[in-house]
């Protein structure tokens, strides 16, 4: 396929943003993000364009001048326009590619369309879809398409929101809105895109541990079985290695947090995640001791696989307090390995 072959949706922070420049140059070629801006509601109109912009400079200096998509979905009015005007400011120099959609506000859509066809980067069309197809307004995705400039490439972005285990017909729903979308414009990204890992709770992991099915990457093997003219265009994609209530985090206050945190592992049915304490005097020997767990899975891939298992290894097998990270490197970690198997995983 000419588009990319794995869409994760990544927030603009920090952790995620490191772990894209710590993919190897092949895993990051097949790799285009679709970047989520934390929310800021509230803030003061100053402090909320500084926000905005520092997200975009972190964003673009994690890909120089690879193309990626940015996206503020869980953002109100006043942040939808500071992304608008910061993105209009940068235009000459950004790969950054908007997104809209049929949900958002018409000053919102005006823009990125604007944006889209005085850039020629092209445009994201964000369709949520958390339940059933037929709860999709479709007059709504008909009009913002047509108002797309027939010069601009556009790109479908099917977000399934949570793919949990009760949800039991998510393959046959997104099997309907393909069927229902792909023909309404010569898209040149089709992407699905389903929630991949688990809220990591304190329910989730009580017994210190948990291996939950990837449910997510289910749906998207029996949507690839059932063969389709437009399959040339479709790319997977996911959240990661977060949840996508996760995702959709405030920037953090540095205030603290929960006491505990997980180290989180990918393997070709499950994720797992081990329990960590984020702080605490035996907090370093506990990472350890996660990590050995990691490492003593069958499914690991071993140290050379990635980043990421490289830096398992590592914290394992390590010695005295430092190495053992913290919640944004846990997540960073995880992210590394995830999507350098997704990618692999997705190549014939």
């Amino acid at each position: 396929m000419s588009g990319p072959l794995y869409v994760p949706v990544l927030p603009a922070k920090q952790h995620a943003c490191q772990a894209y420049r710590q993919l190897i140059p092949s895993v990051q070629a097949a790799v285009v993000p679709l970047w989520n801006l934390p929310p800021r509601a509230g803030a003061h109109p100053d402090a909320l364009a500084v926000g905005v912009r520092d997200d975009l400079w972190r964003v673009r200096k994690a890909h120089r001048h690879h193309p990626a998509w940015v996206d503020c979905p869980f953002a109100d009015e006043a942040q939808q326009s500071a992304l608008a005007g910061a993105l209009s400011a940068d235009a000459d120099v950004s790969p950054l590619r908007p997104v809209t959609g049929p949900d958002r506000s018409e000053a919102h859509k005006a823009a990125m369309l604007e944006h889209a066809r005085s850039t020629g980067s092209g445009l994201g069309i964000r369709l949520m879809m958390p339940g059933h197809w037929d709860d999709v307004p479709l007059h709504a995705v008909r009009d913002l398409i047509a108002r797309v400039d027939p010069a601009v490439e556009a790109d479908l972005l099917l977000d399934l929101g949570a793919v949990p285990a009760d949800r039991t017909d998510a393959a046959k729903e997104t099997r309907r809105a393909l069927d229902a979308l792909l023909p309404l414009f010569p898209w040149r990204t089709a992407a699905v895109l389903g929630g991949a890992f688990p809220d990591v709770t304190a329910r989730l992991l009580e017994l210190g541990s948990a291996v939950v099915p990837r449910l997510d990457w289910r749906v998207w093997t029996e949507v690839r079985s059932s063969r389709r003219e437009f399959d040339s265009i479709l790319a997977y994609g996911d959240y990661g290695a977060d949840s996508t209530r996760g995702i959709a985090r405030p920037p953090s206050t540095g205030k603290g947090g929960p006491p505990w945190n997980a180290l989180r592992y990918t393997t070709d049915e499950s994720y797992v995640l081990v329990k960590v304490p984020t702080r605490g005097p035996d907090r370093a020997a506990s990472v350890r001791a996660a990590a050995r767990d990691m490492l003593a899975l069958s499914d690991f891939r071993g140290p050379a696989a990635s980043a990421g298992e490289t830096w398992l290894r590592d914290c394992a097998h390590g010695h005295g307090p430092q190495g053992t990270g913290n919640a944004g490197v846990w997540l960073r970690v995880g992210n590394i390995q995830h999507m350098t198997h997704v990618v692999r995983s997705l190549r014939p």
